[in-house]
């Protein structure tokens, strides 16, 4: 078993370690307080580890699967009906239905066939919600997301053909590589674009993230600690 935080205290003082490096990083960056959301991932974590989190106000949280965020979320979201909930891993076609229900924000949008079904869904539903585009920066074949090279013209055609609300860029850079290269590639594909929304920077490198113009940053082991899996 990993190690688990077991006092709901560690995961209010970390929340707050982690706001309070945010806002510094947005200071050394000349960005105003606010101006970076933090996305809080609470992936393999259980309800019980999130409400220290949310009696500190905090309200945007981030999860991998929809499965898991079935299992906790309804319940957390009928006692805190201002919980703002990101989908930041990988979506099944399949799974479209169940996570526009659950999800405010889809941030892995990454292939056509996917843009169809979200579209197809909204206007079944009269459901609307917000994207980001994945962007495969490091072109790894292992990961999900478009291409710098693909990524302008499947910007177009998920806001021009299927009529998504695109806030803009997610990436994912390679764990052996420098993230800011990264970060400033994926910048600039959404200047281009006219897209303001940059998901970029996790655990190890936010601040670095901020420096180069993050919108929301996704933070999970430094607030909740490690990862609950299976003996």
């Amino acid at each position: 078993m990993t190690e688990a935080i077991e006092s709901p205290a560690d995961v209010t003082a970390n929340l707050a370690a982690i706001k309070a490096r945010i806002h510094a990083a947005e200071r050394a960056a000349g960005r105003p307080e606010g101006a970076v959301t933090l996305v809080a991932v609470t992936k393999t974590h259980d309800a019980a580890r999130i409400r220290p989190a949310l009696e500190a106000s905090h309200r945007v949280f981030g999860e991998n699967r929809v499965q898991e965020a079935a299992a906790k979320w309804p319940d957390l979201r009928a006692a805190h009906p201002d919980i703002e909930l990101h989908l930041i891993g990988p979506l099944q076609t399949n799974k479209v239905a169940q996570a526009m229900t659950l999800f405010d924000v889809i941030q892995t949008v990454d292939r056509e066939k996917l843009a169809r079904a979200l579209a197809a869904e909204q206007a079944k539903t009269g459901l609307r919600r917000r994207y980001f585009i994945q962007v495969n920066t490091g072109e790894e074949p292992q990961k999900a997301g478009v291409t710098p090279s693909e990524a302008d013209r499947f910007i177009a055609a998920c806001r021009e053909s299927h009529g998504l609300d695109i806030m803009g860029l997610m990436c994912i850079p390679p764990v052996d590589e420098e993230p800011a290269l990264h970060f400033a590639l994926l910048a600039k594909i959404a200047a281009r674009n006219g897209l303001t929304g940059l998901s970029m920077g996790m655990s190890g490198d936010f601040e670095t993230a901020v420096r180069l113009g993050a919108t929301h940053v996704r933070v999970g082991s430094a607030i909740f600690g490690a990862r609950e899996t299976a003996a």
